[in-house]
């Protein structure tokens, strides 16, 4: 069972380079099967159809995020720093999966835009409890600024125009 999940995991790790390459429009799954060095029926055999497999790559990039956001502990006053600089990690050691989240609410199938709602909806209320718990004051509010701030340092990132961080 080990290696069956090994595989799996080959195909998203490799699928999340082509898809924030290429896009989700322009990937195939038989240009994920070659860069993860497998077939593409052996991609079918884990995931039904591209859309399936979008969806995987998308839920392993937002866990990443997730799990840095619930691993801080930091008292409120150093709570969204301290988050802040996690996210910076990320898109520094995973960019591609950063990639794949910033564009992902722009897919317009309808089941993916709800895929995607619903991991944004995640982290948001994940962040909006943990900011409650600390203490932070308008947890709702401070938690949504925050994703809003992520999302516009991804944007510079990868448009390369730091002026939009001034």
């Amino acid at each position: 069972m080990a290696v069956r999940e090994d595989k799996r995991e080959l195909i998203i790790e490799n699928a999340v380079s082509v898809f924030a390459k290429t896009g989700y429009y322009k990937s195939t799954t038989a240009m994920v099967a070659k860069a993860a060095g497998v077939t593409q029926p052996y991609v079918f055999h884990f995931f039904e159809n591209k859309e399936e497999l979008f969806k995987a790559v998308l839920e392993h990039a937002f866990s990443r995020i997730y799990d840095t956001f619930s691993e801080v502990e930091a008292p409120a006053d150093q709570l969204i720093e301290t988050m802040g600089h996690g996210f910076s990690q990320i898109i520094q050691t995973h960019r591609d999966e950063v990639l794949m989240v910033m564009q992902a609410y722009t897919v317009s199938e309808v089941s993916i835009r709800e895929h995607v709602r619903k991991l944004y909806l995640n982290i948001f209320e994940s962040l909006a409890l943990k900011m409650e718990k600390a203490g932070v004051p308008n947890a709702k509010g401070t938690a949504s600024h925050f994703i809003a701030t992520g999302l516009l340092i991804t944007l510079a990132e990868v448009l390369n125009l730091p002026e939009l961080l001034c």
